[in-house]
């Protein structure tokens, strides 16, 4: 059996029919930018997120970028953020002149540890911007708390986890500001890039509106030096069919999460910690292990592929040397990106499948006793 990390044709062949119709229907169109579809998306995902607003854009990275644009982020200012997360958080941030300043996780979730969050902020902090990874969601409570106290504002790198619930409530429009990502691996993905904030603000929604546009609500009348960010009709239309698949395909992920916790008990692996109080995702499930590469590359040779969310920390990367923080600075964050592999998840894994990564794990665990 051969089991790779993600199938996102599997996913298109259960929804083949609706997906094509969806495609024909834009094609059909002969209305390529803008139009329908992106705005009957964007009322959808607003409706499902519980937001008063969604906003469609290019790509996640740029709904980071615009969010901290139109939260008035600039040279000068800085951002709390994960040291252990994507690189495209701290580029957010780069992106509008400003310096991101890490944070370290919690070991547990791999979330931004909030007790330390206090600490970092100056008198140049303008945002905190947590990361829900994994699919997890990050503390929220604790996060708008400390906002409030030292008057911050928060945008959310929702990227990994469409659908997840704080405390009983779908992400979306806990802080000021929600950035999204539908890269076609996500939970919820398009056949290419896409984005989108959600927002309970409509002077931040009508921000990013104008921003995306070229800095322009009326055709060639530019109020601001804006982008090209726009979520294309085509893709707006296959997420409106994904969308109402979505919380059956996270609760299958939460079926599989299942399987694997009660598998890997005694495997040598340490499994993700999953918070009482939150309605996880599942976007990746990701294991520790001390002896990682060897366990990966078994694995592979097995018929099973993995991947390593990150391989990297952002401090470590080239693109932040000039920021001279040196290896053994952020420890618990340099540890995740250590021992941390991806395991394959995905809503169209049979329990077959499952439990030949399992039983695959056990062998490979065997090998390296």
């Amino acid at each position: 059996m051969k089991i790779p990390f993600l199938d996102l044709r599997a996913q298109y062949l259960e929804l083949k029919d609706e997906l094509d119709e969806a495609i024909f229907r834009v094609a059909n169109s002969g209305w390529y930018i803008g139009g329908i579809e992106v705005e009957g998306f964007e009322v959808e995902y607003a409706n499902y997120c519980g937001a008063n607003y969604a906003v469609g854009v290019a790509n996640g990275l740029d709904a980071l970028h615009l969010g901290l644009l139109a939260l008035g982020v600039g040279p000068g200012d800085e951002v709390i953020v994960p040291s252990n997360t994507y690189i495209a958080t701290w580029l957010a941030v780069s992106q509008c002149g400003a310096t991101p300043v890490p944070v370290e996780p919690d070991g547990r979730t791999y979330n931004i540890n909030t007790t330390l969050i206090e600490s970092a902020i100056t008198s140049r902090t303008k945002v905190i911007l947590p990361v829900h990874l994994y699919g997890q969601p990050a503390d929220m409570e604790q996060i708008l708390a400390v906002a409030k106290k030292y008057n911050l504002r928060v945008l959310e790198d929702g990227a990994q986890a469409h659908g997840a619930r704080y405390k009983d409530k779908v992400l979306g429009c806990h802080g000021d500001i929600v950035a999204w990502s539908f890269y076609p691996g996500k939970n919820l993905g398009a056949m290419g890039d896409g984005g989108a904030i959600t927002t309970n603000d409509s002077e931040i929604a009508d921000k990013i509106k104008v921003l995306r546009n070229y800095g322009s609500r009326t055709k060639y009348i530019n109020e601001v030096r804006g982008f090209n960010s726009r979520l294309d009709p085509i893709h707006a239309a296959i997420l409106r069919v994904k969308l109402k698949h979505l919380d059956a395909w996270n609760l299958r992920r939460q079926q599989i999460a299942k399987i694997y916790h009660e598998g890997l008990i005694n495997s040598g692996l340490t499994p993700p910690h999953s918070l009482e109080w939150i309605s996880h995702a599942w976007h990746i499930y990701t294991v520790m292990s001390l002896d990682r590469n060897n366990v990966q590359a078994k694995l592979l040779d097995m018929g099973v592929g993995t991947m390593i969310h990150y391989p990297v920390p952002p401090h470590l990367q080239a693109a932040y040397f000039d920021m001279g923080i040196k290896e053994g600075c952020f420890p618990e964050s340099e540890k995740i990106h250590k021992r941390t592999l991806s395991l394959p998840m995905y809503p169209q894994m049979n329990d077959d499948q499952v439990n030949f990564v399992l039983s695959s794990l056990r062998e490979v665990a065997s090998l390296l006793e």
